[in-house]
């Protein structure tokens, strides 16, 4: 049986969100796509919600599923899954809440492979870098 994990895409005049974890356990002090484990019973869309809430403080959108991906975590096999959110604001004026970060930022999504990033959303990346492409040639939304 897999189990699902959820990586966000948020955009802001042409950048992303990206978090840079906590310096703990086995991905600590490495950069990612917000995001977080689906519990059972729980859809992707009630995860992100939880996940962005929890985390970041803040009540999000959720929009299409723009691409996945597979992993193997501990031996066991997870599936992994890209969403399009919609934040309430940037965070800048006025800070998201941090639980599980230590920062975040918006980057340029051509920044990402020079960062120290979680190996499960770097398999991610190809498709969300041309997702976010397409979406700032007003090709997507």
């Amino acid at each position: 049986m897999s189990h699902i994990s959820i990586a966000c895409v948020a955009l802001h005049n042409g950048k992303i969100l990206l978090a840079h974890r906590n310096p703990t356990g086995q991905m600590g002090g490495r950069w990612e796509f917000p995001g977080g484990k689906v519990d059972a019973g729980e859809s992707d869309e009630e995860a992100i919600v939880r996940e962005c809430r929890e985390e970041f403080g803040i009540n999000v959108k959720v929009g299409r599923r723009i691409c996945e991906s597979s992993f193997l975590h501990n031996g066991e096999q997870f599936l992994l899954h890209a969403y399009r959110i919609f934040v309430p604001h940037d965070g800048i004026a006025v800070p998201y809440t941090l639980t599980e970060h230590s920062e975040y930022r918006w980057a340029d999504i051509g920044e990402v492979p020079s960062l120290h990033f979680v190996d499960s959303d770097m398999k991610l990346y190809p498709c969300i870098k041309e997702y976010v492409a397409d979406v700032n040639a007003g090709k997507a939304e």
